[in-house]
């Protein structure tokens, strides 16, 4: 009696799991972008960058949806070496498959809008929401401030593989990646044929330049220590006029 109720409250939980694998999405594999290392498009730890690709169909297959995912950044040479460590900062910590649900999901009862889209999600590895670009690497830290040349590098393999013929396309991402949607919107639009209809998407990327509890900007000090410390093609003074208000 005992076996026979333990078998069905495992047969329960089974089926509670496998319905949330089906609600919170499905796996895609990873690909690197191997070529990118000669342009020097690397991560933080000199490794190359990497994306996923659920491939469109249908009424979809000339959409492209791109998004950038989240993780914060890094704005000295100590946290970024830290960072280098893990998988935001090399594609060798990256795991091969990740989750693709929300607006990646690819059934319609989960993603009515852009289901049958191609959907990518780009990895985040350099730290500053894909805007360093930094020639010269230390040899005593190793570490590559080349965020720009990454996301110039994933754009074009995907102008490669089809987003060349895009009727639309859309660049999205989450929290720095959100930023990273704001920063790179116009690059992204002047890289694609003027015929695409191109949108651009900041989920959770506004960050409100505004006084803490003791009266200190520190969100001012930190994004200067970023834009310093990977030496951006944005000054502080223009990111904030893209993305945040003082008050």
């Amino acid at each position: 009696m005992v076996i026979k109720h333990v078998s069905r409250w495992l047969f329960l939980i089974l089926v509670g799991f496998s319905s949330m694998l089906t609600t919170y999405g499905f796996y895609v594999n990873i690909t690197f972008i191997d070529s990118a290392v000669k342009q020097g498009a690397v991560c933080l730890d000199g490794s190359p960058p990497a994306y996923h690709w659920d491939m469109g169909s249908g009424e979809g297959i000339n959409n492209w949806l791109v998004h950038i995912e989240g993780g914060g950044w890094c704005n000295n040479v100590t946290s970024c070496h830290a960072r280098s460590g893990t998988r935001l900062g090399s594609s060798k910590k990256m795991v091969e498959q990740v989750a693709f649900s929300g607006i990646l999901h690819n059934q319609p009862q989960y993603n009515p809008d852009f289901y049958n889209w191609n959907r990518i999600r780009v990895r985040y590895c350099d730290g500053a929401s894909f805007t360093g670009d930094v020639e010269k690497v230390n040899p005593k830290t190793n570490l590559h401030f080349r965020g720009a040349r990454i996301f110039r590098a994933v754009v074009d393999e995907l102008l490669e593989k089809g987003m060349i013929f895009a009727d639309n396309a859309i660049l999205s991402g989450c929290s720095a990646g959100g930023l990273t949607s704001i920063l790179h919107c116009d690059e992204f639009k002047a890289l694609l044929p003027s015929s695409t209809t191109v949108k651009c998407l900041a989920d959770a990327g506004y960050f409100i330049n505004t006084r803490d509890l003791l009266g200190t900007r520190r969100l001012e000090a930190f994004y200067d220590e970023v834009v310093k410390t990977h030496v951006l093609s944005y000054s502080f003074a223009e990111v904030e006029a893209l993305i945040s208000l003082k008050f």
